[in-house]
């Protein structure tokens, strides 16, 4: 487990942009980057305005895609086709 405080920005840009992402489970970010459930909330907590935060957590709380106990046994990859251009954790410039 790695501690919060220990993130560049770049990593932390990362993990929200994966935390939002409907079928990137959390256990796919604790792989990438270490971090427990638990310190991803944390995390879009403290970097996010109150009421996007809210509005992540209804979204993302019980759903079955982030948390891959509850995933459907054909659903065998986490990476969204947002995430075509993402290479070694860098989007390329829009």
């Amino acid at each position: 487990m790695r501690d919060i405080q220990e993130l560049t920005e770049l990593e932390i840009d990362r993990i929200v942009e994966m935390a939002w992402e409907d079928r990137t489970p959390f256990d796919a970010i604790y792989g990438q980057f270490g971090i427990t459930e638990s310190q991803t909330i944390d995390l879009m907590r403290r970097n996010m305005k109150s009421s996007s935060f809210r509005m992540w957590r209804k979204r993302v709380q019980g759903r079955s895609t982030k948390h891959s106990k509850k995933a459907p046994e054909d659903l065998l990859t986490f990476k969204s086709r947002m995430q075509r251009g993402i290479a070694l954790n860098k989007m390329p410039k829009r």
